[in-house]
């Protein structure tokens, strides 16, 4: 990416206050950007967004992308150039519990989040962030490419699937060249596969339970340890997005679609791999088993085709799962040794910035 290019740029990210939102606003922090945000409360205790004072560098404003009025006045008041839609309800089986509200933040929030870029004429680019479980997911062994079938058997799969379709209408139908649009703005979707990092403290996550299952002696409990996932470092999902934006800032319509972000096909691992090698990686013995209740039904096969990205982007992972583990060991060593927790984080966008191509 280019550095030159964010100096100055005026950004908004939704969702700022979440782990990836946190790294992010970091990441634009450190390149230059003006960067403002929009999202609730942190919901995860201690937060990344907290210990790591990311609204050091940035205009925080605390609301609810569910109301419209309040979208519309932040767009309005800070007239960004660029803006990151990240907010979402983003848990599988939290969506079980609560489908009303995940649909809400997930469908009409972004549905407010289009309506304020349609009424500010300052936008040029948007990405907006949906997941790998917005495709109809068949069990199979093949990644899935960009031109899949949406779909979702849970809430929250089907929700982003929503989403996506949601974009793609408003994208054709007022952003696109061929409309009578009275500004150009590029509009894409990011599908990034299972991000991880130091920081996340969500519940239901594998990492953040190995983390916290080693730090007090815990039987870890899993659901599912045959279940195989895109994991990848939360920079690698960033990166993406972020060389998105600006070929969108820059040409337009070339890039206004659907991308797919996600590690190599050797990194595509099993949950039992993700604990026996997290567990090595940090230098400890941990004891796991498989939780006895019913688990409500999730995935456990998915893979993502990014060679689009890879081809017209130019974007690849940089670091492999195994050195994605080590960088989240360290971040958590520095939080036992209370060590500068933003400091630590600007150091890893930096050395992730300055690490060669795979």
């Amino acid at each position: 990416m280019d550095k030159a290019f964010w100096k100055h740029k005026k950004v908004l990210v939704t969702g700022h206050t979440g782990f990836k939102g946190s790294w992010l606003c970091l990441w634009l922090q450190h390149l230059g950007a003006c960067v403002t945000g929009l999202a609730l409360e942190p919901s995860d205790t201690p937060a990344l967004f907290e210990v790591a004072d990311v609204a050091q560098g940035m205009d925080s404003i605390i609301g609810d992308i569910c109301n419209p009025e309040t979208v519309k006045k932040v767009f309005q008041q800070y007239r960004p150039d660029i803006v990151f839609h990240l907010a979402a309800q983003p848990l599988v089986r939290y969506a079980y519990q609560h489908p009303v509200e995940t649909y809400e933040t997930n469908v009409m929030g972004s549905l407010h989040v289009l309506e304020a870029v349609r009424a500010t004429d300052s936008v040029q680019a948007v990405v907006m962030i949906t997941t790998d479980k917005c495709y109809e997911n068949r069990e199979w062994y093949w990644p899935y490419r960009e031109n899949e079938a949406l779909g979702g058997y849970d809430p929250y799969s089907s929700s982003k699937a929503c989403a996506e379709l949601l974009i793609a209408s408003y994208r054709q139908s007022f952003f696109s060249t061929q409309t009578d649009s009275e500004y150009p703005v590029a509009i894409a979707s990011a599908r990034a596969g299972n991000v991880i990092g130091g920081g996340d403290r969500a519940a239901d996550r594998l990492i953040p339970d190995i983390i916290h299952a080693l730090q007090h002696k815990q039987t870890l409990l899993i659901r599912n340890p045959d279940a195989v996932r895109p994991w990848q470092h939360v920079l690698e999902a960033l990166a993406g997005y972020l060389q998105l934006a600006e070929k969108l800032y820059q040409e337009g319509a070339n890039y206004a679609e659907a991308w797919n972000f996600g590690p190599y096909e050797q990194d595509a691992k099993s949950v039992a791999w993700i604990v026996k090698r997290m567990t090595e990686t940090w230098g400890d013995k941990l004891d796991w088993q498989v939780e006895s209740d019913e688990q409500p039904h999730e995935a456990c096969s998915l893979k993502l085709d990014c060679s689009k990205a890879h081809e017209k982007l130019q974007w690849q992972p940089k670091w492999n799962l195994q050195q994605a583990l080590e960088k989240i060991t360290q971040w958590h060593r520095a939080e036992l040794n209370g060590d500068d927790l933003r400091q630590c984080c600007l150091q890893q966008i930096k050395t992730y910035m300055n690490t060669p191509n795979q």
